[in-house]
């Protein structure tokens, strides 16, 4: 698992205190409904999940914020990039260099070398673009190439659904201690890779 970075802020601590009392909630009244035989559990597992993904998704986007703050301070830029890119299902894959050395886990694309924007960014995982099917390199605020190679997981991952992108990501949060996002082209979902996990992130602005 990733290492506390930086601890959760007292609003975000509230925030989630109620958040899991109330799936608290849901799970007790779940356990008694249990007791009446004319009662379907089904609409009950349904919201339980529904609300477990939320305070997943919202904690991890807390979280990465605080994980990619000592390596880069454009964040707001992987922000904006991410949200149209999933607005927009353009599968995206971006490799943030943080303290390890890449260059041995990394089949180096082109070099681009330019300050990391957002437009930037989403001109290059624009459907049809040469270097949209790779991973962009970011190291601190440039990007330092496109369409590069990742190595993919040789662990057995247990999402058979999962895509190339997203077993990449792992591969190379195994390896070093990198963090990629990933927005997925066939549901726009974002996530971010980190020590061999995966974590859903909100795609309607991270901040």
């Amino acid at each position: 698992m990733p290492t506390n970075e930086q601890g959760l802020s007292v609003f975000m601590t509230g925030q989630l205190k109620e958040n899991l009392l109330k799936l608290s909630e849901e799970i007790h009244h779940m356990i008694h409904t249990l007791n009446s035989k004319e009662c379907s559990v089904l609409h009950e597992f349904d919201e339980i999940h529904h609300l477990f993904n939320q305070i997943q998704v919202s904690t991890a986007s807390y979280y990465l914020k605080s994980y990619l703050a000592p390596f880069t301070d454009q964040f707001e830029v992987f922000s904006k990039a991410i949200q149209h890119l999933s607005e927009r299902n353009h599968g995206a894959l971006i490799a943030i260099q943080r303290n390890d050395n890449l260059d041995t886990h990394i089949h180096s694309g082109v070099p681009i070398h330019a300050e990391l924007t957002a437009p930037l960014l989403e001109t290059i995982f624009y459907t049809g673009n040469p270097l949209h099917d790779g991973a962009v390199l970011i190291s601190k605020n440039k990007i330092i190439s496109a369409s590069n190679v990742l190595p993919v997981s040789q662990y057995k991952v247990a999402d058979k659904k999962l895509g190339t992108r997203h077993r990449a990501a792992l591969g190379l949060s195994e390896k070093t201690d990198a963090l990629v996002l990933v927005v997925s082209e066939e549901t726009g979902r974002a996530t971010f890779a980190l020590d061999g996990s995966l974590f859903p992130i909100r795609t309607n602005g991270l901040s």
